[in-house]
């Protein structure tokens, strides 16, 4: 059986840890910083991600954050990836730890085979 169409083809797990210069700012001034000087780089360099956010430092030291991007394409992650450096975001804001960057269900894809890893109820 031919493999479901699952979300984008590109998945990355952005393991960030905050800095302390991030968490000097007030809750309002973390806001502000993000809305004008991150996600305006973004919007006006990349189309086609969506991210999610992810509160960790609960039950981790080593990253605090796990931003979620999908993309539609690689080249669409690769613009993402190069407008987020060019901002305060990348190691001013956070540290950034770790990228896991996957395709969902690739190898279901790959050989032509139902998903079974994903669950829908």
């Amino acid at each position: 059986m031919p493999a479901e169409k699952t979300g984008p083809p590109v998945t990355a797990f952005m393991l960030v840890k905050t800095t302390p210069e991030w968490l000097a700012l007030t809750v309002q001034e973390r806001v502000d910083a993000f809305t004008t000087q991150v996600l305006p780089t973004i919007e006006a360099r990349t189309t086609g991600v969506r991210s999610r956010f992810y509160d960790t430092e609960f039950y981790s030291a080593r990253v605090t954050d796990v931003w979620v991007w999908e993309a539609e394409d690689h080249h669409a992650y690769q613009l993402l990836v190069d407008a987020l450096r060019e901002t305060p975001f990348w190691d001013r804001y956070f540290e950034v730890v770790d990228l896991l960057v996957g395709t969902e269900n690739g190898y279901a894809r790959t050989y032509g085979l139902e998903a079974v890893a994903t669950i829908s109820t």
